[in-house]
C-alpha cells in the first residue's frame, strides 16, 4: 500500500518551500498537479525531475478511484496545487476522502496558505475565525453569503475574491455590513505584498484610488458585531399572511412571491413557515 501526501506549495515566494517538500516530491512515484505548465516552474527551480499527473477540478472525480488503484498497488503520490496548501479551495478533498475509507495513509506536508498567512499578518482577532473560500457570482448565493458573515459570533470571516470583482464586492459588502473593519490582503509573499486595514468604506477609497488594485488575487478578513435579530422584527409567518393580504393570493403564490424577492432567507425556511402556518389556521 502507498501513501498520499498532501503537499503545500509557495504562493508566491519559491524560497518559502520547505526541504521536506522538496525531498518528497523528488522521492514519490508521481505528482498530481492542477496545471503542468504552473508546477514544471517549481520542479526546474528545485531540480525535481518527476512524472505529473494533471489532477484539478473538471477530472477530479472521474481520476480519483485511478489514482486509488495506483496508491493500493503500493506507488507513492503527491498532491499539489497551482499555490499553497491543496483541498483549500482547491481541488484534493475527494481524493483525500476516498483514501481514507480505504485505509490508505495520507500524510500532510505543511507549508503556505493563503488564509493563514493573511490572518497572521490583517491585524484583525484570530481567536476565532471562518473560511468561505471564493465569493459567488450568482447574487442570490452572495446574499445569503453576506447575511451568513453578518449574522455569525465567529470573530473573524475570511473570503476569497478576484482582482476583477474586489471593488465590486467591497462595495456591496459596505451596503449589507456598514460598520465592518477589514484586512484586505494581496500578492502576499511576493515583492508588492500589500495588506490595507481599516473600515471597510475607507479601505474601499484606498483600494479606488490605487492604480494597482486589479492585480493579484486577495484575501479579505472581515470583523464585525453580529446582527442579532430583534423580538419585534416580522416573523416569516406574518410575511406570507401580509403577502396572501396584499396581493390577493393564495398561500402557495405568496410562498413564491417571497421567495423571489427576498435574498436574505431561504426556501426551506420558507416552507417550514408555511408549515407552521398552516398548523396555526387549523386551531
Amino acid at each position: 500500500m502507498g501513501t498520499l501526501f498532501i503537499v503545500a506549495t509557495p504562493i508566491g515566494n519559491l524560497n518559502d518551500f520547505s526541504k521536506r517538500a522538496v525531498e518528497t516530491l523528488k522521492e514519490c512515484d508521481l505528482i498530481l498537479v492542477e496545471d503542468t505548465r504552473q508546477t514544471i516552474k517549481l520542479l526546474n527551480f528545485f531540480e525535481i525531475k518527476k512524472k505529473m499527473v494533471s489532477y484539478h477540478k473538471f477530472n477530479e472525480k472521474e481520476r480519483t478511484m485511478e489514482i486509488i488503484t495506483d496508491l493500493k498497488n503500493g506507488k507513492n503520490i503527491a498532491l499539489v496545487s497551482d499555490a499553497g496548501t491543496p483541498c483549500i479551495s482547491d481541488p484534493g478533498y475527494i481524493l483525500v476522502k476516498e483514501a481514507r475509507e480505504n485505509d490508505i495513509k495520507v500524510i500532510g506536508i505543511p507549508g503556505c496558505s493563503a488564509v493563514i498567512t493573511a490572518l497572521s499578518v490583517g491585524g484583525l482577532d484570530t481567536s476565532s475565525f471562518s473560511f468561505y473560500g471564493f465569493v459567488p457570482t450568482e447574487n442570490k448565493a452572495k446574499k445569503q453569503l453576506f447575511n451568513e458573515i453578518k449574522t455569525s459570533k465567529v470573530k473573524t470571516k475570511v473570503i476569497y475574491e478576484s482582482p476583477k470583482r474586489i471593488i465590486k464586492t467591497l462595495s456591496e459588502l459596505s451596503i449589507d455590513i456598514p460598520e465592518c473593519v477589514v484586512s484586505v490582503c494581496s500578492e502576499l509573499t511576493k515583492i508588492h505584498e500589500k495588506c490595507i486595514y481599516g473600515k471597510i468604506d475607507e479601505v474601499i477609497k484606498k483600494m479606488k484610488d490605487d492604480p494597482n488594485s486589479s492585480k493579484g488575487e486577495y484575501v479579505i478578513l472581515i470583523e464585525n458585531e453580529p446582527e442579532i435579530k430583534k423580538e419585534n422584527d416580522i416573523s416569516l409567518e406574518a410575511m406570507i399572511v401580509d403577502e396572501m393580504i396584499n396581493k390577493n393570493c393564495s398561500i402557495k403564490e405568496a410562498i413564491n412571491n417571497i421567495n423571489k424577492n427576498t435574498d436574505n432567507i431561504s426556501k426551506k425556511d420558507i416552507y417550514n413557515a408555511s408549515l407552521n402556518l398552516k398548523d396555526i389556521l387549523k386551531r
